[in-house]
């Protein structure tokens, strides 16, 4: 059984997701300490909970630990067992965190999958309904595992109350991946949406967000998202020749729709200075299902500590470590050797 300490690297909720899902993948067992240590409220919280009942509902493991505010944590997977599986967080959690600890086995085991998860859709420090369907997904299904995925209801911060469905058909295969170049970029544009807020508030930041980029106008759109309860999220989303980028920022009480949409800005025009294909965090959702599969190359910004994290953690269940080295030209080449037979 592995032993793993979970402050060290990030030292959140991304190591524990990482560990079920490499360890739903290749059935070695698991053990972690010091959960989220260094948080303001460590241990574990009701979306960690979600992911770990999630990988113990679809593997028959056995769990002990799993409960709220728990600091340690013992998982030992079963088989997977494909079919059509409904969880709920119980709060704004991202949805979207825990497919991340669960999809990258599910798309390893290549049965057919049918997930229903209930919670937060758009969430701060979290991938996006939007970053899933438009940029990490193209990717998996460029790898050989297509994702169809349906937003039934937006979910924010603090109703939640959002609605994901995800279906995998059988017979995925996770094939090498080679990404080191960008492409010509096909599209560009500015989503703002909102949901039990004035419709001028997108408005605004669409006008903001575009005018910032030097793009036209109608490269910006405001939308209205049904939801249970109010939220706003801008979303930029840049489509290259061989990969889609997107950026978002999320609206908060007392913050100008402008300033929302100029933090999305910074983040995109910073990522377009440099010739990768890859952000920052599309880099770290990328490395565990290469590791998993054909493993491959991809061109990025500086490492996160997310990433890193990754990088670490995945060669305890494989065998294989990937790399990244920096390039000197502000991007790094991420390196991921395929996983050994058995």
């Amino acid at each position: 059984m592995l032993s793993i300490d979970g402050s060290e690297g990030e030292g959140g909720g991304q190591i524990i997701r990482s560990a079920l899902a490499l360890s739903l993948a290749t059935g070695m067992p698991f053990a972690i300490e010091r959960i989220r240590a260094g948080r303001a409220k460590p241990g574990l919280l009701r979306q960690h909970l979600t992911c770990v009942d999630a990988a113990r509902t679809m593997s028959n493991a056995t769990v002990l630990g799993a409960t709220l505010g728990s600091r340690a944590l013992t998982f030992t997977p079963g088989p997977l067992v494909p079919g059509a599986y409904r969880f709920d967080i119980g709060s704004a959690g991202s949805t979207l965190l825990v497919a991340q600890a669960i999809v990258p086995a599910l798309l390893v085991d290549g049965g057919a999958w049918s997930l229903e998860l209930v919670g937060g859709t758009h969430n701060p420090s979290a991938p996006s309904f939007d970053f899933f369907t438009r940029a990490l997904a193209p990717l998996l299904a460029r790898m050989g595992a297509p994702i169809t995925a349906t937003l039934d209801r937006a979910g924010f911060y603090p109703a939640g109350g959002g609605v994901v469905r995800l279906d995998l058909a059988g017979g995925a295969q996770l094939r090498r991946l080679v990404l080191e170049d960008r492409g010509a970029i096909r599209d560009r544009r500015v989503i703002a949406a909102v949901s039990k807020l004035p419709l001028d508030i997108a408005e605004r930041e669409a006008a903001t967000a575009t005018r910032l980029l030097g793009w036209g106008a109608d490269a910006g759109a405001a939308v209205e998202l049904r939801s249970p309860g109010p939220g706003n999220v801008v979303s930029i989303v840049v489509e290259a020749e061989h990969a889609t980028e997107v950026f978002t920022a999320h609206g908060e009480r007392g913050v100008a729709a402008e300033q929302v949409a100029r933090s999305a800005v910074r983040e995109c025009s910073a990522h377009l200075a440099t010739e990768a294909p890859v952000g920052a965090h599309l880099a770290d959702q990328l490395i565990v299902p290469m590791a998993l599969g054909g493993g491959g190359r991809f061109v990025t910004v500086e490492p996160t500590e997310h990433t890193r994290t990754q990088l670490a953690l995945v060669p305890r269940f494989v065998g294989r470590a990937p790399t990244a080295s920096d390039r000197g030209d502000g991007t790094w080449l991420v390196e991921v050797p395929p996983r050994l037979a058995g």
